[in-house]
């Protein structure tokens, strides 16, 4: 077995649980600031309480495996977004006190509200923002990177950057729609397929753009016979899109949050056919990002320790905190 091949299908799995998981709660602090009573935003926070930080396990296992098995893309692209980086994890930092302080401030919570709100927005944008550069490709020269701090400041990546934050939006509304009742619910009906419209426009500018940022990609998806085994992707996307607008059109409660994971998963599979098989997009293959095959199979018996564990408790915190949000659930409540 290529074990290089394996490790970058435990990144990838790593990666979509992130998105999809803390996609999602960060969606539910985009939408937090469009909600004028307090009680439900108290139900919203309730909604993600059990579940944000624990989350982040995978941004972290994403990260250590970058670093220890792709450490030369590792050293390669970070020069290249260390700016939308630390806004992520200041977003990250004002996101986490925000949960806290709103409920032992007395009356601060309006402005510990905003920063939640802001906290959730900045993480989302900087990560659309990394994802935008990655993949119009970074300058090297000899293998290092030679562009400046702001390289990053391109018109295609902060327009990845809002896409990622309505995405993230989308999924927060739907993920209320799942665990709220009542009139919170009907407004987060009302929010993701706001949301949802959103998305459908940014996925196709991006589609579009895409081919014209990246020519190979543009080979990769118009060129025959090749587009013929890829239109299933945006096919399903499709079908994806309107079973989301048919299950809030029909109050159903876990349907658009189903589909939109799966616009999600469809959206990261049309990336990785994009750009397999690099780990710096037309510069370093993922074997030749990789460390050694001693250090591989050393990291390996700890991966078929910890990634079980992950998903063992994540699993079971889902599971206890499974059905929706009481009206006396209030996060801070007694």
């Amino acid at each position: 077995m290529d074990l290089v091949v394996m490790w970058a299908a435990i990144l990838a799995v790593g990666v979509v649980m992130y998105v999809v998981l803390d996609g999602f709660d960060l969606g539910v602090g985009i939408v937090f600031p469009f909600q004028k009573s307090r009680d439900n935003r108290d139900r919203m926070m309730s909604s993600i309480a059990p579940v944000w930080d624990g989350n982040e396990t995978w941004l972290v296992l994403g990260g250590v495996i970058i670093l220890a098995i792709f450490p030369r893309a590792y050293s390669a692209i970070l020069p290249a977004v260390y700016l939308p980086i630390f806004a992520m994890l200041l977003g990250f930092i004002l996101r986490g006190v925000a949960f806290e302080f709103r409920h032992r401030s007395p009356g601060g919570e309006h402005i510990w509200r905003r920063v939640f709100a802001l906290g959730s927005t900045l993480a989302a944008f900087s990560q659309g923002v990394v994802l935008g550069h990655f993949i119009g490709g970074f300058s090297f020269e000899a293998g290092v990177f030679e562009g400046g701090p702001w390289s990053w400041l391109h018109p295609f990546n902060l327009f990845t950057g809002l896409s990622l934050v309505v995405g993230y939006g989308m999924l927060g509304s739907c993920w209320l729609v799942m665990k709220t009742e009542g009139e919170l619910r009907a407004w987060s009906r009302s929010m993701a397929l706001r949301f949802s419209a959103f998305v459908l426009v940014a996925m196709s500018v991006i589609s579009l753009l895409t081919p014209y940022v990246d020519p190979e990609i543009a080979r990769c998806w118009f060129t025959w016979p090749e587009m013929l085994w890829l239109m299933p992707v945006p096919l399903l996307t499709a079908v994806a899109f309107i079973g989301l607008w048919r299950g809030l059109l029909k109050d159903n409660s876990w349907q658009p949050f189903l589909c939109g994971v799966v616009i999600f998963l469809l959206g990261f599979l049309g990336l990785a056919i994009s750009l397999w098989p690099y780990a710096v997009p037309r510069v370093m293959t993922i074997w030749e990002a990789a460390s050694s095959p001693a250090s591989q199979q050393l990291l390996i018996w700890g991966a078929l320790f910890s990634i079980p564990a992950i998903l063992g408790y994540t699993g079971y915190t889902y599971w206890v905190f499974r059905g929706p949000v009481k009206d006396h659930d209030g996060y801070g409540q007694d």
